[in-house]
């Protein structure tokens, strides 16, 4: 274990050495500046935003992880016979459950009617 742990620190600190000799130094007065996705930021990095976002991020990941669950089951859905079948409705029951519940309690909706507009 120690001989492993003295390879990756050598090859860890060649890389690193090579890297800063065999490197590019810029210094242009751009390389200093923030940068993103090709385009120049404006504005503050703290603005706010709705929450919504990061509910529908969060739905997002919930039913996606359920569509792997769901893929797996019909992967091997001859070896788990009627049990498995049965199983699997209970869980898409419960998922429509909650989307219901999602829909009805108005968190997937993003534009508020005109008496919610009047109570906030």
């Amino acid at each position: 274990m120690a001989v492993y742990f003295a390879a990756v620190l050598l090859i860890v600190v060649v890389m690193l050495g090579l890297s800063h000799v065999l490197g590019q130094r810029h210094h242009e007065p751009a390389t200093g500046s923030q940068y993103e996705s090709g385009i120049v930021s404006q504005g503050s990095a703290h603005s706010r935003l709705s929450v919504k976002f990061f509910l529908v991020a969060a739905f997002f990941v919930v039913f996606d992880l359920e569509a792997v669950f769901l893929f797996l089951w019909a992967v091997a859905g001859r070896e788990l016979g009627w049990p498995g079948y049965v199983e699997t409705l209970i869980f898409v029951g419960i998922l429509l459950a909650a989307f219901i519940y999602l829909l009805r309690t108005g968190a997937l909706d993003w534009y508020q009617t005109a008496g919610e507009k009047e109570r906030s």
